[in-house]
């Protein structure tokens, strides 16, 4: 396993790209609705058990929350999706500083999309999905919680989403992931050694 990751430390929350960390080097964000398990994957690739805060009640990452990889590479967790017990009002900030986000940070390098694999491709999977394929960004699906089935259900679940993106022009890879038995961490890093050795998008 490649030590870059097990040497992440927290930067900052912010509550907008104004005052995110500079906008230089390499970045990959992740994303995923609230129960899908974003910070415990983020934990279980750094293994580190508390680098990204957990909590019982989704929606909590209400926030950009950086993690320094290296001088010029890092990982963001994005706010979570679905289901956030907060006002509608607060619900429509997130989405503005998301897409505000996706659009204009020039160091996004790629994206990892954490789904819950007996929930896969929920309507807010589908619009991350659409904005890789419009932006031309990289994209990777965790279909994480896949120790809560048996090999061949997990198996079969893979193959239905691959079957169902079939007909996306985006750079997609998908793979199965559990952060709670560190299934597929492997194959995680070697997705994101790749990532972070590409230029980042240009202005």
């Amino acid at each position: 396993m490649n030590p870059i990751y097990q040497q992440a430390t927290f930067i900052m929350s912010a509550p907008s790209i104004n005052q995110a960390p500079e906008d230089t080097g390499h970045e990959i964000a992740f994303a995923g609705r609230s129960n899908a398990g974003k910070s415990s994957t983020i934990n279980s690739l750094t293994q580190q058990k508390s680098l990204a805060r957990i909590s019982k009640t989704p929606g909590r990452t209400q926030l950009l929350n950086f993690f320094q990889l290296t001088e010029t590479n890092r990982f963001v967790d994005l706010p979570g999706f679905g289901f956030a017990k907060v006002p509608l009002a607060v619900k429509k900030d997130w989405h503005k500083m998301m897409e505000t986000y996706l659009l204009e940070r020039k160091s996004l390098s790629g994206i990892i999309l954490v789904m819950d694999i007996r929930h896969p491709l929920t309507e807010f999977d589908w619009q991350m999905i659409t904005w890789c394929q419009h932006s031309k960004l990289p994209l990777h699906i965790l279909l994480n919680k896949c120790d809560k089935m048996k090999y061949g259900a997990s198996k079969n679940a893979l193959m239905h989403v691959e079957k169902q993106l079939n007909d996306s022009a985006t750079s997609v890879t998908i793979q199965l992931f559990s952060s709670l038995k560190k299934i597929g961490i492997q194959e995680l890093q070697d997705t994101l050694d790749i990532w972070l050795s590409l230029s980042p998008k240009k202005p």
